[in-house]
């Protein structure tokens, strides 16, 4: 059996060499200001060291261009499509059928994968693009286990197929909103979204015969996030989806930091590995207790089990983790003193868990003693007061650059 691919976001060349690391067969990314995460863009010179370093140590990119297009856009596609045949990504996301067009003449040495944009819902319109000459179909999200059997049946035996197995979910139809558009000018559908879902909201009643007379609906003293989606997350389902021979599992989170994307690849690396050499025996559970010390959401499994699913609300909005917070990531291992880039506060006797690439338990140690990365001298507290900021502490096993420290709140 073919092993299904992992397929992690992207959101800097950094971010990208971390998902790598972390276990990642692939990552995808967006060009400069044609996707629909334009803030997590990577900028031409970045995305081209990102292709390149990906085929050097024998992984996979693809790069997205999944806006709606204006008449405006297309010499800027022409020439993105023109640079990336150079280049050779291992495909190009996209859902517009104009884009698409672009794309087939002017980068016609490389895959499209139809985005989830296009809302792929059904084996008709996944066959329609594959006649058109795209390769991949990254199915909505809005699909059930039982619809995407049928289609993985039924579908030709050259066509591709991608799914969501974690991340964020939009309120509307894969992600077609106008929301934040309307509200404050930032399209989604042109990879500006404020993501508007998310926020919190005062909601009234107002009885018909007596108009201005508001009657508040109220949560909490923050109002309601009645729009507001949990993250999806099919951890416990990884056995039935890799037996159905999906291609590709794509995590979401092209804004998310170094921390959760390093976190995330992470488990489902280490749970996909599990599954291929002793299938029998998966155990969902130890996935999700990593799982839980890296949401920030509520996690449900959307349709895929039933699309009479209701439990998708996040009806509190967002919610930080209580426990564990992004403490640093090595910079350079010295087995005295290593260096460290520091992503919050960090103090003598907290208590830190090292992410070790391909290992689900992370390595727990104690903070016993730190020095300033410039004087050398001990100090018993830091915080994070410059971009890059570095401190010096002992990391008991030999690590990396770029492995990442998570760090456990004080209760």
């Amino acid at each position: 059996m073919k092993k299904v691919e992992l397929l992690a976001p992207a959101g800097s060349f950094e971010k990208a060499k971390i998902a790598y690391l972390y276990g990642a067969d692939a990552v995808y990314c967006g060009t400069s200001s044609l996707s629909l995460r334009s803030r997590a863009a990577i900028n031409d010179d970045d995305l081209i060291k990102t292709i390149r370093y990906a085929h050097s140590i024998g992984k996979k990119i693809y790069v997205a261009m999944n806006i709606y297009a204006f008449d405006t856009d297309y010499e800027e596609i022409k020439q993105v499509c023109e640079k990336l045949n150079k280049e050779k990504p291992d495909g190009i996301i996209a859902s517009d059928p104009g884009v698409i067009s672009a794309i087939l003449k002017y980068s016609p040495d490389i895959p499209i994968n139809v985005s989830t944009q296009s809302n792929l819902v059904s084996l008709e319109a996944c066959k329609f693009w594959y006649n058109q000459g795209c390769k991949r179909m990254i199915l909505a999200r809005e699909l059930s286990k039982d619809q995407i059997k049928y289609i993985m049946k039924n579908k030709p035996e050259g066509m591709e197929v991608e799914i969501f197995v974690h991340g964020a979910i939009c309120f509307s139809y894969s992600g077609r909103c106008f929301l934040s558009d309307f509200l404050c000018g930032r399209s989604a559908n042109y990879g500006s979204c404020a993501q508007s879902c998310r926020w919190s909201y005062n909601v009234y009643l107002e009885e018909k015969n007596n108009p201005g007379n508001l009657m508040p609906v109220e949560m909490d003293e923050h109002g309601t996030s009645i729009l507001s989606s949990k993250d999806l997350c099919l951890i416990n389902e990884l056995p039935e989806i890799i037996d159905m021979g999906i291609d590709s599992l794509k995590i979401e989170g092209r804004l998310k930091t170094e921390y959760y994307i390093a976190s995330i690849v992470n488990v489902y690396r280490n749970a996909i590995d599990d599954y291929y050499n002793d299938p029998k025996n998966y155990d969902s559970e130890k996935y999700l207790n990593e799982i839980e010390k890296i949401k920030t959401r509520g996690l449900t499994t959307f349709y895929f089990n039933s699309r009479e699913n209701k439990d998708i609300q996040e009806s509190e909005g967002k919610q930080y983790n209580e426990q564990y917070e992004f403490g640093g990531i090595v910079k350079n291992y010295e087995e005295d003193k290593s260096i460290i880039e520091i992503k919050n506060k960090l103090s003598v006797g907290d208590e830190l868990e090292l992410l070790v690439p391909n290992q689900l338990e992370p390595m727990k140690f104690k903070i016993e003693k730190l020095w300033d990365e410039e004087t050398d001298e001990e100090i018993e507290t830091i915080n994070p007061g410059k971009l890059g900021q570095l401190v010096k502490l002992h990391i008991p096993i030999k690590s990396e650059e770029n492995w990442i420290i998570r760090r456990r709140k004080n209760k």
